[in-house]
């Protein structure tokens, strides 16, 4: 049985805690929270020990993996504290999204967990999908053909207005990541922002980009739009063919280039996945499996640095709004 902690207990980090204690091959052990309520109330409702100081937890409990469940600002200022501290005590890590809002301190925690050679995961769940991994599979038996482009759409209805950027770097490493789960890295950015009436926040975007392979994207996002219709789209394009991923999970349909059939993969509605929720455990499932298998720190799927490449081009598309719609380079790819 692999054993988890849980840092950060308040809706998310109870979803995180509901799967490992349902998981066959985890025991949730702890959790942890600063607000002492909140951790007890976690921990009587799991059944576990409550700790309010991660460093207490780390030296009194036999822990594998921590699961860094924390907020902050834009979703995610206080995940770097925890990730740290479970990296330096040599525990596999699995974080939220995004990784950090805060580029630095997101690229310190992935040099260290490569340093101390742990494995480091986020919680990119959006590419954890039966729909996803039959268009990862087109890719790979080259059904596309060479890369051409990619378009990216994920809105969502959601009135938080924290921070001018709260919009970018809390939804986008989720769009950002699938793009990237698909047609690599990119090399190239430019941005156009606005802000819906009476908004703090850049809360529509529309984000060109342009991939190390030569090929294009471009992704529409949303704070702005309605929840009651499909918030997802993703259209992938070759030489030979492409492919459309409806609403994350519900199909997968592809057109080949050169015939006028198609092929369609639907979510069923007996033995598919019965809500968005299950992407978490589709996520979960594959960290859990990949510590089983003792994969290398450096094969993780949905990695820290997978998550660490979406957030540099998420800042790369706040500079180049910021410069008037220029196009910007993204660090690592020049």
């Amino acid at each position: 049985m692999i054993r988890i902690a849980v840092v950060g207990v308040n809706n998310i980090g109870k979803i995180h805690c509901r799967y490992y204690k349902q998981h066959p091959d985890t025991e949730l052990v702890a959790v942890c929270d600063l607000m002492e309520d909140r951790a007890r109330e976690a921990a009587y409702t799991y059944g576990v020990k409550a700790y309010t100081d991660l460093r207490r937890l780390l030296e009194l409990e036999q822990i594998d993996a921590v699961c860094v469940a924390t907020g902050g600002e834009e979703k995610a200022s206080h995940h770097y504290e925890p990730v740290m501290l479970a990296i330096e005590a040599g525990k596999d890590v699995l974080v939220e999204k995004p990784i950090s809002n805060n580029i630095e301190e997101a690229r310190v925690m992935v040099k260290a967990a490569s340093e101390r050679g742990v494995r480091f995961g986020c919680n990119l769940n959006h590419r954890f999908t039966p729909a996803a991994a039959k268009g990862k599979e087109w890719i790979e038996r080259n059904m596309l053909g060479a890369p051409l482009f990619i378009n990216m759409r994920l809105t969502i209805d959601n009135k938080a207005d924290f921070t001018e950027w709260f919009h970018m770097r809390a939804l986008h490493p989720h769009s950002i990541d699938v793009m990237r789960y698909f047609f690599g890295d990119v090399k190239r950015v430019q941005s156009f922002m606005t802000k819906a009436p009476g908004r703090t926040t850049w809360s529509t975007a529309s984000v060109n980009l342009e991939f190390v392979s030569g090929a294009v994207g471009h992704l529409t996002g949303s704070y702005d739009m309605s929840m009651l219709h499909p918030i997802e789209w993703c259209e992938a394009a070759g030489t030979e063919g492409r492919f459309v991923i409806e609403n994350v999970y519900e199909s997968a349909t592809y057109y080949p280039r050169r015939s006028s059939d198609k092929i369609v993969m639907s979510n069923s509605i007996m033995r598919g996945m019965q809500g968005f929720n299950d992407t978490f455990g589709n996520r979960i499932d594959r960290f859990i499996e990949q510590i089983k298998q003792q994969a290398a720190p450096g094969e993780i799927e949905g990695s820290g640095a997978e998550a660490l490449a979406a957030q540099e081009i998420i800042e790369a598309a706040i500079r180049s709004h910021q410069a008037g719609g220029q196009v910007v380079e993204v660090p690592g790819t020049e």
